[in-house]
């Protein structure tokens, strides 16, 4: 009974360790590539895109935005524009959000269910445990969806030139739910490859 035991922790473990909490990044982006438009030449600011009711502009930045502000910029610099924000020649206009799920179950990539005959000779595990420890591990977890935007606008005449959304489900309080993580995450996921295939909606893990 000792070695069953042993057994089940040790398989409880690994499954712990298979069980991601966050899923893939699903974006979705919109280029102008096919009309000559170039990407990554000059200089940019950025700004967070909230309006009021009236559709105006809300005044002021709230500090929930910075980690959404600077994970842009820093991707912006990295396909090759530089930030200027008094002389910009394109402003990236950050919209973000995080939407609470509910409670959903969180499935990993491996399910394992401990019954049959496993270990070896004398070892004590085998028929007769009629455990599942999925049902264990992989109990309802309150879920958010956290999405962030970016529409790339030149700021003489005001074209939108480039624009994506992202979007990732994590569990509610972990790590990759934080605002930072997501955050990077996001921005990492939706400038990959920039400007991307325009109009196609693709999986990033």
């Amino acid at each position: 009974m000792r070695l069953a035991i042993l057994s089940l922790t040790a398989a409880a473990v690994a499954l712990s360790a298979c069980a991601t909490p966050a899923g893939p990044v699903e974006i979705t982006r919109f280029n102008r590539a096919d009309e000559g438009v170039q990407y990554g030449n000059g200089s940019f600011a950025v700004e967070i895109a909230r309006t009021d009711n009236a559709g105006e502009q809300a005044e002021g930045t709230p500090l929930s935005a910075s980690p959404y502000l600077n994970a842009v910029a820093a991707e912006m610099q990295r396909i090759g524009y530089s930030e200027n924000s008094d002389n910009a020649s394109v402003i990236a206009q950050v919209g973000y959000g995080v939407r609470d799920l509910g409670k959903r179950d969180r499935r990993g990539p491996v399910s394992v269910g401990v019954g049959g005959s496993t270990g070896g000779y004398r070892s004590g595990v085998g028929v007769g445990l009629g455990l599942d420890l999925t049902s264990l591990l992989n109990r309802p977890k309150n879920r958010v969806l956290t999405e962030l935007s970016v529409r790339i606008i030149e700021r003489d005449g005001g074209r939108v030139i480039w624009e994506g959304s992202a979007a990732q489900e994590s569990d509610a309080g972990s790590a990759a739910s934080a605002s930072d993580s997501a955050a990077q995450k996001l921005a990492s996921a939706l400038f990959s490859n920039f400007p991307g295939k325009s109009g196609e909606s693709i999986i990033v893990k």
